[in-house]
């Protein structure tokens, strides 16, 4: 009879004193998540890599372009201080995983394959692939039919989904790829390679600033329709409910659409770089 009277208080006090638990387990899993530690810290550390337009070296050593503005409005709203922390792209996935940063704002395309590796906000804007060819290897080309062959060289970024729709679209053809636009540019421009696939508007700028060597194929039209996302570590539901809600407020205010139209549309900005 004591035996189960016993336990009976026992459960009891269970069931009672679940409800604490469950709000102390609450209130570890928010101090353990990103979004408080940032606030605690002062700081948001942002991973990136370069990119025309989204980000570039400006004259000061520092970093300009659109991902750039992104950055600092986000941490100015969260009230912080912006930390960039420039990484190779083919490592930036595993970079943002170990914790040497906060968040990516990159330019990253939002694919199933990296959405099984990090959690994804809702997109802040879309990008398309674009292709950018050399006059001479390229001369007389305007479709995927004329590149998509063995003896035609493609270059591209390695990590970026321009690699990706490369190896999709042209199967045929020679694809190589490099850690840097800059670098894959100069195999076009240098006669090495027929063309270039990128990230709008990359291609468009190329082919304005050294118009006697290149030109666009598809007349400036993207093959493809690309959602950019901000990407955090898994599991992290806080944070990534402040930056679905701050995209839906930029987008609402017409903040991000000012800001896109001004660095994907002008050169106004060139006179920032170095």
């Amino acid at each position: 009879m004591k035996i189960r009277i016993t336990l009976a208080l026992f459960l009891i006090l269970t069931v009672l004193s679940a409800p604490l638990w469950g709000a102390t387990i609450r209130q570890d899993l928010v101090r353990a998540g990103t979004l408080e530690q940032v606030i605690s810290k002062n700081k948001l550390r942002i991973g990136f890599s370069t990119f025309v337009p989204w980000a570039m070296k400006d004259k000061q050593g520092g970093y300009t372009g659109f991902e750039i503005d992104v950055a600092k409005q986000l941490a100015a709203d969260m009230g912080v201080e912006a930390v960039f922390i420039p990484t190779k792209w083919s490592g930036i996935i595993p970079a943002l995983l170990t914790g040497k940063f906060d968040i990516i704002i990159g330019g990253m395309g939002i694919t199933p394959a990296r959405n099984l590796k990090v959690n994804f906000s809702d997109p802040y804007e879309y990008s398309g692939m674009s292709i950018v060819a050399n006059n001479k290897l390229a001369a007389g080309y305007s479709d995927f039919d004329a590149f998509n062959k063995p003896d035609v060289t493609i270059v591209a970024r390695i990590g970026t989904t321009a690699a990706t729709v490369a190896k999709k679209y042209l199967p045929k053809a020679q694809i190589r790829l490099f850690d840097d636009e800059g670098q894959a540019l100069q195999e076009v421009l240098n006669q090495r390679a027929a063309a270039m696939v990128s990230s709008q508007p990359f291609p468009e700028f190329q082919a304005l600033k050294y118009s006697g060597k290149l030109f666009l194929p598809l007349a400036g039209k993207t093959f493809t329709k690309e959602p950019i996302g901000f990407a955090i570590q898994k599991g992290d539901v806080d944070f990534l409910n402040f930056l679905n809600n701050w995209v839906r407020v930029k987008n609402a205010d017409g903040w991000l659409q000012e800001r896109y139209d001004f660095w994907f549309t002008t050169q106004d900005w060139k006179n920032q770089l170095e």
